[in-house]
Formats: C-alpha cells, structure tokens, sequence
C-alpha cells in the first residue's frame, strides 16, 4: 500500500496506523484534509481516501468500567438508519474528532451497546454535551466519536458518562452474567492545542477504492475490539457465511454459557469484519435451522456478551447433526456509523447459508 505523507506524527500519536477522517478549521487547510470521496465505491470495505493519526488524552476507571478518550482532526462519518448510511460533513465550527473506548478492566474486552455521552468543558465552563455515536473504523474497530466544536487553546476536562448494557436488548453470560447493569462515570483532564493538533500524521493513499483495509492501530493503551480467531472460539466452528462483506462464523457448545436458563445446545455466530476481524454489532439477526425437510429451529439470534465468545448472536437449540443446513438472515443491518472505509459495507445484506 503507497502512502503520500503529507504531516508527521506528533509525540502523543497512539500507534502506527490512525482513522479515516479530514478535516481542519482554516478554510485553506480543509481541501487538504478533505480528499473527494472516491467515484464508485465497492459495496465492501475499501481503503479510504487517508489516514489519520490520533492524540490520547488519557483513561480512567468508570465504575466497573476502564474508558479512554482521544482526538483528532474533524472529518465527516455516516450514521446508519435502518438500511441508510448519510454523511455528516465537517461543520464550520468543528475543532476536533473525540473518541471514547469502554471496555472490561478484568478480561479486555471492548463492550459495545453501552451507550455514551460527553461533557466537554474548559476551565470549568461547559464547552458541548453530546450524546456521542457507536462506530466503526478500520484502525479502531468499534468505538463511540463524534465532532466536538472547541474553545480555543486552553484546559479543558472530558467527563465520559457510561450507560449501562441494555438487559432488554443484550444479553451477558459467563463471567459476564450479572455485569454491566449499572452506568458509570469519570473525566479526565487534558491539554489541547491547534499545534499539537496540527502534528499529529496524516497521509493520503494511493490506493483508496480499492478493496481492503487498513491495518489495526497498535494501540499499548487501549483494547481493539477484534473477534477471536476460530481456533480460539469455544466448541466447533460449523462453517463461515459471508454476507455484506461481514463473516459470520457460526460455532456450536455442547451446553449454552452460564447465564442462560435453558437446556440444549449453543448456537453462537460471531459477525466481524473482513481482513481486520473487529466485531459488528447492533445488528437483528435471525437464524433458520433445517434438518432434511424439517424445521427445527426458527427465531432471533440474541445479541450477547461472554468473556469467551466475545460479542456474538446466540440461541439454544435442541440439536444441532452433522449436515443441518442454518440460514441466516440480518432482518435489520449494523446500526453504527462508519468511517470512510466502512460506510458502503454491512448495509445490504441478503441471507447467508452454512451447511453445519
């Protein structure tokens, strides 16, 4: 991959890799940092236009929560509504990018559905509060941002206010059971300024449009949110289905994980991405289990937190033989806004077939 660069790294860079994203305030500035979108993007993941590095600001524990912020330049994303992606360009006022990772303290593990919103202030005078969006983006994989307008150089302080895992709508299980039924809280202070903001890398790529990725951040700090390889999914791996560019491994227990008041067998199927394997949440999916000319299973996969299976969609069912065929299908896509790279994938996503 060819790599124009066009600024160099500033000190508090996290990693080698960064962000799709553009964006600076001075209007000469802006045509730099906001390459054209390229013409007749895939319908898959593909290499943005650039690539960003990023600031950390610093981490701190929120309650039964370990969370993290970070910034960098402005740049436009996609919020997702129902099968829609639409672009939220850079406004005039945008003066950074800020991030927010929450994840579990004892296992590592990156949680999302949560729930997220910020109070930015400096020097003790509230500057924006923003309910901030779940994300996707190739460096990062799943994380919360959204672009926050500034007050110039100065102190500022980040509370980060953590919901709690919805129970209605995500289940916890193993370890997990019981966990993450409360918000927390916590800030923390930072310097900011335009000329640290200004050092921090940015490159353009001579291969943007082309299908592919870029490579995770190597980020010492923080947790990523990529998937467990297959070797290391609990039970047997059935078989992969592709659809909308996400793989979806399905595996098979042999009993469901603690937490789950039913008898049989586990279907859990682990939706990531292609070539970086971070999770894709907040997705409906259902599944179809066949056997022969039978029906033997038919509802919604459960969205699902396990320390072993990580973030997943799971159900029991009475049995799962040698042959069965499971259709699945995602009755509404990943509800998560995307970076530039992501924004045309996982959006139309037709049924997919595993022979298990």
């Amino acid at each position: 991959m060819k790599r124009r660069n066009v600024l160099r790294a500033g000190a508090g860079l996290v990693g080698t890799a960064g962000l799709a994203g553009c964006g600076l305030l001075e209007t000469e500035q802006r045509s730099v940092r906001s390459p054209p979108l390229v013409e007749d993007r895939p319908d898959a993941v593909y290499y943005p236009t650039h690539v960003e590095g990023m600031e950390m600001v610093g981490s701190a524990s929120a309650g039964e929560y370990e969370v993290a912020a970070m910034y960098s330049y402005p740049h436009r994303f996609w919020t997702v509504t129902g099968s829609e992606a639409n672009i939220t360009e850079i406004q005039s006022g945008d003066a950074m990018h800020l991030m927010a990772t929450v994840w579990d303290p004892e296992t590592g593990l990156v949680l999302p559905e949560t729930g997220l919103d910020v109070v930015l202030r400096k020097d003790g005078e509230l500057v924006s509060e923003e309910v901030i969006y779940p994300m996707l983006s190739q460096p990062m994989g799943f994380h919360y941002g959204a672009n926050f307008e500034g007050d110039g150089d100065g102190s500022y302080a980040v509370e980060i206010n953590v919901g709690a895992v919805p129970g209605d709508g995500v289940r916890t299980t193993g370890d997990f059971d019981g966990r993450f039924a409360e918000p927390g809280s916590a800030t923390i202070e930072f310097d900011y300024s335009e000329a640290t903001k200004n050092e921090i890398s940015y490159e353009e790529l001579d291969n943007a449009g082309e299908t592919g990725a870029l490579e995770p951040m190597d980020m010492e700090m923080l947790p990523n949110s990529t998937a467990p390889a297959q070797t290391d999914l609990p039970g047997e791996v059935r078989g992969t289905a592709t659809t909308g560019d996400a793989n979806l491994v399905v595996s098979v227990l042999e009993s469901p994980p603690a937490g789950i008041e039913a008898s049989g067998q586990y279907l859990a199927v682990s939706a990531r991405t292609p070539h970086n394997r971070m999770i894709v949440p907040a997705m409906s999916l259902a599944g179809t289990l066949t056997r022969g000319d039978s029906e033997v299973f038919a509802d919604t996969l459960t969205r699902t937190l396990d320390p072993d299976l990580n973030y997943h969609y799971g159900a029991v069912v009475d049995s799962v033989e040698s042959g069965d065929t499971l259709s699945l299908q995602v009755e509404t896509p990943p509800q998560v806004a995307r970076h530039e790279g992501y924004e045309t994938a996982f959006l139309d996503m037709p049924d997919a077939e595993v022979t298990l």
